[in-house]
């Protein structure tokens, strides 16, 4: 598509037209009013970075395993990222992608429920930052492959690049189970036995991030050992 005010809002017409089919990919040159985690905006400039969303049929999945499928999208978001970024691209909790200390990317997910609680549909936002070198000030730490490459790529060539890698990665999800999708997140976790800031309500306080539980719950050691589930805790940049 040319334009679009959000991908992910252009999926969830589609599904409830009845006109999507799992594997479905929407991708656009603009993206007017893209959206991010807890309701923030995803600012993006024309013809220079990718914004898509993948429509999936989560089935054998529940909707009490969420996390499965965010782990799975962070994983292949990775695995695609690395390969042109190099081995500083980590995976910060719960579903950004960073490259050293700077966001490059993000996945937002959404999901649609049947009358039964069944997990009908997963809208799998993804964005990440190309060619563009020039941010709002807004923004805390962004940064694009071309400015840690110092090249220019083609947007639709490496989006079709990482729709394949979506998709050898939810192949592994489902012919494998979660423990290998998992133990890859974990293993290319951002800060991982490290110290960092977090923000809980209005108390910011110091803690090692330990882990990530298999319900997606972000561990870590402070004063005791304690999980916080997406929402509960804030990074301090």
């Amino acid at each position: 598509m040319q334009s679009v005010d959000s991908t992910n809002n252009y999926a969830r017409q589609l599904i409830h037209a009845g006109m999507a089919q799992t594997g479905m990919t929407i991708f656009t040159h603009e993206q007017i009013a893209g959206k991010g985690q807890r309701g923030k905006v995803w600012a993006s400039q024309k013809d220079v970075n990718i914004a898509l969303s993948i429509v999936i049929t989560p089935n054998p999945l529940k909707v009490t395993q969420q996390f499965q499928l965010s782990a799975c999208v962070a994983v292949a978001l990775h695995h695609f990222f690395v390969k042109h970024a190099g081995d500083d691209s980590k995976i910060k909790w719960p579903n950004d992608l960073y490259w050293q200390d700077r966001k490059a990317g993000g996945i937002l997910i959404e999901s649609i429920v049947g009358s039964g609680g069944n997990w009908d549909w997963a809208i799998c936002g993804i964005g990440i930052n190309i060619n563009q070198t020039s941010f709002s000030t807004d923004l805390p730490n962004p940064v694009s492959l071309k400015q840690i490459t110092g090249k220019d790529f083609k947007v639709v060539s490496l989006a079709k690049e990482l729709c394949s890698c979506l998709d050898e990665k939810f192949q592994e999800l489902i012919n494998s189970g979660f423990e290998p999708i998992y133990n890859q997140y974990l293993n290319q976790l951002y800060k991982l036995n490290d110290k960092v800031r977090l923000k809980k309500d209005s108390r910011v306080f110091e803690a090692i991030i330990k882990s990530v539980s298999l319900e997606g719950k972000l561990v870590v050691q402070h004063a005791i050992e304690e999980e916080f589930n997406f929402g509960e805790v804030e990074w301090v940049i």
